[in-house]
């Protein structure tokens, strides 16, 4: 490596040694003391991939709280760019394999993996090294490409949004887990939980065409809710959102937020967010509506939040 890329990948790694870890406390301040057994919200700092998801699952209960012997699982990461793990464009190839090497674990049937990118589809499976982390680990990936794969499903509580043709495989599992990865986008200003369903729909041009924040709140009142939103924070994109240009728009940040409740996952990823890079989180106004239509809570304080340091 030559002193000018040094240099660079120092930059980009050593965000996580300056990123301010009582965040933990501030980012997710509550001033009640829990009483709860079972936790709302599960965020864990400072380990690798892997090694977070083991331990957000152990302050969960365990994977065999969600995941029973002979389920069909489906898992559905950001594999939208055909873009490197190191650019942070897409979910983490570390932790979508240990979640299937955990659901197997526990026992599951088979272990299904999707997205429907944006980009082309084998290229962006490849290149984000998912499906090499996913079959080593014993799962299957599932194309997204064609119409045929979605069924329309109504969605009654949805402002604008009324139906929507959603992947056939979401609709006929036993369970299912929602694994974006936290970025900047253009137009929704945060990729997290809730704009992560973007990609278990078929027609994503009628979100931009008609109301694209409205639209995102109204996807995740989809009745069949993941089992739990796990928001991968190991590397963040905090420029140039949803693809990146260079690694100088990623951090090194270390960070896994998972939680049942979309709303207050995206509530507390966005203001993880925002020790690393100033983003108003009022203008991310998909998780205000999504509250509104009671989706979620953003109120953190009645939440039992498990924080974990590594």
């Amino acid at each position: 490596m030559d002193r000018r890329k040094f240099l660079k990948s120092l930059a980009v790694a050593g965000v996580a040694t300056t990123l301010d870890f009582s965040f933990l406390g501030k980012v997710l301040a509550t001033g009640q003391t829990q009483v709860q057994k079972t936790a709302d919200l599960v965020a864990v700092m400072g380990g690798e991939p892997g090694a977070m998801l083991d331990r957000m699952l152990a302050e969960f209960g365990g994977i065999g709280k969600f995941v029973s012997r002979g389920d069909t699982v489906v898992l559905k990461p950001n594999i939208g760019w055909d873009k490197a793990p190191e650019m942070a464009a897409n979910t983490n190839p570390q932790l979508v394999a240990a979640m299937v090497r955990a659901c197997l674990g526990a026992g599951a049937g088979e272990v299904l993996v999707f997205d429907h990118t944006c980009e082309n589809w084998t290229r962006c499976y490849e290149t984000s090294g998912i499906k090499k982390a996913v079959e080593a680990a014993g799962g299957k990936m599932l194309p997204g490409n064609d119409e045929s794969y979605y069924v329309e499903q109504a969605l009654p509580r949805g402002s604008k949004l009324k139906s929507a043709k959603i992947h056939k495989a979401l609709v006929d599992c036993d369970v299912w887990f929602n694994m974006p990865v936290l970025k900047t986008h253009g137009g929704a200003k945060l990729t997290m939980a809730m704009k992560n369903y973007m990609g278990i729909v078929w027609d994503r041009v009628a979100f931009h065409n008609t109301d694209l924040q409205q639209c995102i709140a109204d996807v995740a009142t989809f009745g069949k809710r993941p089992a739990l939103h796990i928001v991968d924070a190991y590397r963040v994109m905090k420029d140039n959102g949803p693809q990146g240009k260079s690694l100088e728009d990623v951090a090194l940040a270390k960070g896994l937020f998972a939680s049942p409740d979309p709303v207050a996952v995206d509530t507390a990823a966005g203001r993880f967010f925002n020790q690393i890079r100033t983003l108003d989180l009022s203008t991310v106004t998909h998780i205000a509506k999504a509250e509104a239509l009671k989706v979620g809570t953003t109120n953190l304080d009645a939440l039992n939040i498990r924080r974990v340091r590594m």
